[in-house]
């Protein structure tokens, strides 16, 4: 289990982790050092316990705050995911177009008619010849 030094509040700790874990270990350690950092800033230099247990609380009033807000963001993704799902299920009405159905009586009636102004013009260009 490696070894690897820190730097909190202007003073060093010596702190193990698993491998291949150090870079998590310094960044957190930086968030921490940022925390302390600002505490020492405001209140001045006070005892290690203390500076550590304030720094703690700083960051995890963060966490709590980033964490708040995470469950807000996951609920509007809910609704917003609860109304796309509605959406995609809505039954669309298709639009209702009518076409008129000419009924076989009128058809024939039709073709009679044209039939006889067939036979009717032939027997006018018959005369006409």
């Amino acid at each position: 289990m490696p070894e690897t030094k820190i730097t909190i509040g202007g003073r060093q700790f010596e702190v193990a982790c698993q491998e291949g874990e150090e870079t998590y270990l310094h960044s957190a350690a930086k968030m921490l050092d940022d925390e302390a950092q600002v505490l020492s800033d405001q209140v001045g230099r006070m005892p290690e316990a203390r500076m550590l247990l304030m720094a703690g609380l700083l960051l995890a009033d963060k966490t709590a705050s980033v964490e708040d807000k995470i469950k807000e963001v996951r609920a509007e993704l809910a609704e917003r995911e609860a109304e796309l799902a509605g959406l995609r299920n809505a039954v669309v009405e298709p639009e209702r177009i009518e076409v008129p159905v000419v009924p076989q009586q009128v058809t024939d009636t039709l073709a009679e008619v044209a039939a006889q102004a067939e036979a009717l013009a032939a027997a006018i260009e018959e005369k006409a010849s």
